[in-house]
């Protein structure tokens, strides 16, 4: 595992405020140079976990063929232009996940494949993310950001806490990670050494420090030190007007009170603002190395959403998941649209040879297959390279095999990350073709 150590040369400062700066050629932040040795640096691997809840539309989500020929059903449309740094895996599951009820107990071990306490107890297993961030994730600020869209439900539902249906990440057996809803204060994680309110600018704070290293590198690291310091700044104010138009709650607030009524419970103002803030809270974390292992969970299973945006305002989305009209497929590519703007953002940062999508492992799943709570088999997607480890553009599909464990594509990816186990969950192999 790479030892990142901080220094005056790896990070900008200012007065509470720490900002880790992107992959540059003219400085060795993340390689051990020996003295006198030239070695190019090499960036780390990242992972990114996103979910959406509910499932697909059960006649859309399908790919066949490879590479640059993969044919995509229409949920995965937008998915098109990464055809070839992508894996479509169907066929998994968590035997787990059908003892139980619906919902909770599908949704609660999607990530450990751990049994689940009933009665209202809270007890699943740690989460492969998780793990790897207790030990990969220890060489960065911050170990790992764990985002939500849409706030915990902490009822009951046929004698499994729904709280297994809003966390997908568990840092131990009975701890569910903490959600971060609110894209201000994740972006404080990142990047202020206290998350507190003020009124000066994370750039503002470092701008001296920014200076300084400006003179010691190459032109074209100083260009693309001058396009991440914009897209910094870019996010900032994009949060600032957002505050002040009353569309996203909590951090700075411009107002002593809401000049809009209070949504309804779990459901978050202008949701499409707030995907693509998270998205690109996601995306600045792994440029800047502030973390590795970031995990997003767009809604919860049995999810209260709605879309007026999309013109789908009439009905939730837990209800809207139940049948396969033209308006779940709309919500669907949504969703995946937002893995694709992550996608497209971490492709168009070039690391070395490398993009930061080829030195990411961007996985996207749901805990049933669609609407009718089918989790015989789950949908997978993972894009990127995993540090040149993954090789993308093929369909794999396990659905036929007796040993197809969920657990056995974490302990695979838990390989690219130098994170290695001899048994995970219910798993004690490896998916060879992985």
């Amino acid at each position: 595992m790479n030892q990142h150590k901080f220094s005056r040369r790896t990070m900008l400062r200012g007065i509470g405020v720490s900002m880790a700066l992107p992959w540059l050629e003219s400085l060795n932040v993340w390689g051990d140079v020996a003295a006198g040795a030239k070695v190019a640096s090499e960036a780390p691997v990242r992972l990114a976990v996103l979910f959406a809840g509910n499932g697909f539309h059960s006649k859309e989500w399908w790919a066949k063929g490879a590479g640059k020929s993969m044919e995509l059903g229409k949920v995965l449309t937008p998915l098109l232009p990464y055809r070839e740094k992508m894996l479509v895996v169907r066929g998994l599951y968590n035997e787990e996940a059908q003892k139980g009820n619906i919902h909770s107990s599908q949704t609660g071990n999607l990530l450990s494949g751990a049994p689940l306490a009933s009665g209202g107890e809270i007890r699943s297993g740690t989460s492969f993310d998780q793990l790897i961030a207790q030990r990969y994730g220890r060489s960065t600020k911050v170990p790992s950001l764990v985002l939500a869209c849409e706030k915990s439900n902490p009822s009951v539902h046929k004698n499994y806490s729904m709280l297994y249906s809003s966390h997908i990440s568990w840092s131990s057996p009975t701890t569910p990670t903490p959600l971060e809803l609110y894209p201000a204060l994740a972006f404080d994680r990142l990047f202020k050494d206290e998350v507190e309110r003020g009124d000066k600018s994370v750039l503002d704070a470092v701008m001296a420090d920014a200076s300084d290293v400006r003179r010691q590198i190459s032109k074209s690291d100083q260009r693309k030190l001058d396009e991440y310091l914009d897209s910094v700044r870019d996010v900032e104010q994009r949060i600032e007007s957002a505050g002040k138009q009353g569309e996203l709650q909590g951090w700075r607030p411009t107002l002593e009170k809401p000049n809009i009524p209070r949504p309804p419970e779990g459901v978050p103002q202008n949701i499409a603002d707030h995907m693509r803030l998270m998205c690109d809270i996601l995306v600045l974390g792994f440029q800047t190395d502030t973390t590795r292992i970031t995990t997003l969970k767009l809604n919860n299973d049995h999810s209260s959403l709605r879309f007026p945006h999309l013109g789908v305002d009439y009905m939730i989305h837990h209800l809207l998941s139940h049948s396969d009209t033209a308006d779940w497929l709309k919500v669907n590519q949504f969703f995946l649209e937002q893995l694709a703007y992550i996608a497209g953002k971490l492709d168009g940062i070039q690391e070395g040879e490398r993009t930061a999508l080829d030195n990411s492992m961007l996985v996207f799943l749901s805990s049933m297959m669609n609407g009718g709570h089918d989790a015989t088999q789950l949908p997978v997607v993972v894009l990127g390279g995993g540090g040149g480890k993954l090789r993308g553009g093929q369909v794999l599909n396990y659905r036929e095999q007796s040993n197809r464990q969920m657990c056995r594509l974490y302990l695979s990816l838990m390989d690219k990350m130098n994170v290695k186990l001899d048994k995970f969950g219910d798993a004690t192999e490896r998916l060879a073709e992985v």
